[in-house]
């Protein structure tokens, strides 16, 4: 009976759950892509860089920091979004504030674990940019 009870309520956080996941995949993904052709458009940029002596863990730095700068203008329009909701989402809670710091802390380390993987496959294509190469690219 109290499985019975707890079925809609269950079938809930699953689709929440399901659409939770998938939003983090479809943000990680775009990130992914946004940085992606970053990194492509500023190929001579990189190459230059790299001629006149950076290492490739700066390079590697400054794609990361941009990606982080975007997740985390991303992380605090999210914040403020799910503040503002977060009363709608108070009837589908049990024994939960809909304002629960932990909840909050653990969903934006989340992304920033996303997104920072989101952002190393790029900033490590652009770490091994060969400067020779990237100065006739275009």
């Amino acid at each position: 009976m109290v499985s019975a009870s707890l079925a809609p309520r269950r079938f809930v956080v699953t689709l929440l759950e399901i659409f939770a996941g998938l939003a983090l995949l479809m943000a990680a993904l775009g990130l992914y892509g946004v940085i992606g052709y970053s990194v492509a458009q500023r190929t001579p940029e990189i190459g230059i860089r790299m001629a006149l002596g950076a290492r490739p863990g700066e390079v590697m730095g400054l794609v990361l920091r941009q990606g982080l700068r975007l997740t985390i203008i991303g992380a605090i329009a999210g914040l403020a979004a799910s503040l503002a909701i977060s009363a709608v989402l108070r009837g589908q809670l049990f024994h939960v504030s809909p304002f629960d710091p932990l909840t909050f802390i653990i969903a934006a380390a989340v992304l920033m674990g996303a997104s920072t993987l989101a952002s190393y496959l790029p900033a490590r294509r652009a770490a091994r940019v060969d400067p020779t190469v990237a100065l006739r690219y275009e």
